[in-house]
C-alpha cells in the first residue's frame, strides 16, 4: 500500500491520496504540473514525512528495505562508466543475488540481444529507454515508478512495452506519460495533475470521458469508437 497525505511544497499543493497494494496507476498532466516532483517525493528522493509504504512512514524505512519496497525510473539513461555493457548494467541493476539465467530472460524479453555486449553510451534513445524498463525488471522492487519511460519509443517497442506493462512482470506500477493512447488502453487508475494540484484521481473510464477530455484538454483530444482523436 502506498498512501500520501496532505503534502505541500513550493511545487505540489495538499496532495493527498492512497493506492491499494497492487493497484496501478497512470499519471497525467501537462509539462510543469508536477509529476516529476511527485515521483520523487513517493519514492524519498524527495526526503518527506508524507508519504507510508505498507504502513511504514516512508522516512523511517532503511535505505536497503526500501529499495525493495519503491523503485524510481527516471525519464534518461544515465552511465556512469561510459565502457558498461548492456548486459553488465542489468546484472548491477539487481538488489539481490543476479543469476545469468536473469538477465538473459530480461534481454530476450526486450528483444535486446544483438546489443548485451555493447556499451550503453552508443545506445540510441530508445533503446536507453529499454534498457531503464529492464533495469527496473532486475530489480524488481514491489513498486516501480516510471518518468516518462515510452518517450522515444517507436509503435512497435511501445506496443512490447505495453505487454510488459499489463503482464505481471513488476508487481505494481506507477507510470508517468503524456500519451493517452497508452494511458487510456492500459486501464489503470488516473490521477491528473494540474498547476501542482491533484485535479482528477480515480477510474480509467471515468477521466477518459469526452466530459473529462474537454475539461481537461481543452476539446483537443475526442474519444471516438473507444479511440482518442486529435480533434483538428
Amino acid at each position: 500500500m502506498l498512501e500520501i497525505s496532505n503534502y505541500n511544497s513550493d511545487i505540489l499543493y495538499d496532495i493527498s491520496f492512497s493506492l491499494k497494494e497492487n493497484e496501478n496507476l497512470i499519471i497525467l498532466g501537462q509539462n510543469g504540473a508536477g509529476k516529476s516532483t511527485l515521483a520523487k517525493v513517493l519514492s524519498n528522493l524527495i526526503t518527506n514525512n508524507n508519504v507510508k509504504l505498507f504502513g511504514e512512514n516512508i522516512k523511517d524505512i532503511s535505505d536497503a528495505k526500501r529499495a525493495k519496497l519503491i523503485n524510481y525510473i527516471p525519464p534518461k539513461l544515465s552511465i556512469f562508466d561510459e565502457y558498461i555493457t548492456l548486459k553488465e548494467f542489468l546484472e548491477l541493476s539487481s538488489i539481490d543475488y543476479v543469476t545469468p539465467k536473469k538477465v538473459d530472460e530480461v534481454i530476450n524479453l526486450l528483444n535486446l540481444k544483438r546489443l548485451e555486449n555493447r556499451y550503453c553510451k552508443a545506445f540510441s534513445s530508445g533503446e536507453k529507454q529499454l534498457v531503464l524498463l529492464g533495469s527496473s525488471l532486475m530489480h524488481d522492487a514491489n513498486i516501480t515508478i516510471f518518468d516518462e519511460l515510452t518517450a522515444n519509443l517507436d509503435i512497435s517497442r511501445l506496443k512490447e512495452v505495453y505487454d510488459i506493462f499489463k503482464a505481471d512482470y513488476l508487481k505494481q506500477k506507477i507510470v508517468i506519460t503524456h500519451n493517452l493512447d497508452l494511458a487510456y488502453a492500459l486501464k489503470f487508475k488516473v490521477l491528473y495533475l494540474k498547476d501542482g494540484k491533484i485535479e482528477f484521481f480515480g477510474e480509467n473510464d471515468e477521466f477518459f470521458s469526452n466530459e473529462n477530455l474537454e475539461k481537461f484538454y481543452n476539446k483537443s483530444i475526442i474519444k471516438v469508437n473507444e479511440h482518442l482523436v486529435v480533434n483538428l
